[in-house]
């Protein structure tokens, strides 16, 4: 190498050496959700709720056909770590307990009540002793989801089908969204030809978000005005619903294993998740929990 360009590309090095590193590109996509926990063991786990007083979730499971009477379905206590501490912490047929096919729930003051087919059932939150049952006779046969309403009652939903032993769903023209008011008295609040098949239901400001497991569309009841509005769109038919600590909409449909962000155009959230049903949220630790009916799971998953 000649003297001259030798003392050239010492200069350019020793350049090089000193220069500051650049900055990191700003703009990049921030990190998505992250899975932190599979809970084994459940039976067709449905939904979750968190018991904020006692930091525990509950978790129903169908155990068998979704729409039968067989009084084998029960309800499992979570430690926020994905700890199971009592697997059957409310059992159908034990301690004077009728439980068939546990699906959504709501807490009010001590109570954790679920809809369970043709009847709401009342259970202690802290002992799991049976406390009350609204029986709906022949109005339902497919109680759904359940959300306490901003007037603080309770509000259910009714998907209008039956399934057979073989789990194949049959309209019966039911679809219902009802709200218990005093004396455990059941009103109609919007029927098929407004929603059709609600499933998901959950607060929001004023009203309840309403989800429908026949379309995209997720839909917004105003109880003091009673007007329905369209909000946005889910990546397809909806089965849970919740709303996350920045505002936005989340709901989780089977048809694409997926939770998105309703909007105009949905936004994934949470992909890959096999029969997502009624998740929970979880804003103290910033995750959500979601059972996998037909994995026999929940997964946990922290937010960014």
């Amino acid at each position: 190498m000649k003297p001259a360009l030798a003392l050239t590309l010492a200069l350019v090095l020793a350049a090089c050496a000193s220069e500051k590193p650049k900055p990191a590109e700003t703009g990049a996509a921030p990190a998505g959700p992250t899975l932190v926990a599979t809970v084994q063991g459940l039976v067709a786990p449905e939904s979750v709720i968190l018991d904020t007083a006692q930091d525990v979730f509950f978790i129903t499971n169908i155990n068998g056909n979704p729409g039968a009477k067989d009084g084998n379905g029960f309800i499992s206590r979570m430690k926020p770590d994905g700890t199971i501490d009592s697997l059957h912490f409310v059992m159908g047929g034990r301690g004077g307990v009728t439980l068939n096919a546990p699906k959504g729930t709501a807490i009010t003051g001590d109570t954790l009540w679920v809809a369970d087919l043709d009847a709401v059932r009342g259970f202690s939150r802290l002992t799991g002793a049976p406390l009350a049952t609204i029986e709906f006779g022949r109005r339902a046969r497919f109680l759904n989801d359940m959300a306490v309403g901003p007037d603080g009652r309770l509000y259910v939903s009714e998907m209008g089908v039956e399934a057979s032993d073989v789990g194949q769903m049959s309209p019966t023209g039911l679809d219902n969204v009802f709200r218990i008011a005093d004396g455990h008295r059941i009103e109609s609040i919007m029927t098929r030809a407004k929603v059709p098949m609600p499933n998901g239901i959950t607060p929001h400001g004023q009203g309840l978000l309403i989800g429908s497991f026949s379309e995209p569309e997720v839909r917004e009841w105003r109880a003091d005005v009673d007007t329905l509005i369209t909000v946005g769109k889910a990546s397809g038919t909806v089965d849970g619903i919740g709303v996350l600590g920045d505002g936005r909409i989340v709901a989780s449909s089977w048809d694409d294993s997926t939770l998105a962000v309703v909007g105009t155009t949905p936004t994934p959230l949470i992909t890959g998740v096999a029969a997502p049903a009624d998740f929970g949220i979880d804003h103290k630790r910033h995750r959500i929990l979601i059972p996998q009916l037909t994995e026999n799971q929940l997964v946990i998953w922290q937010l960014p």
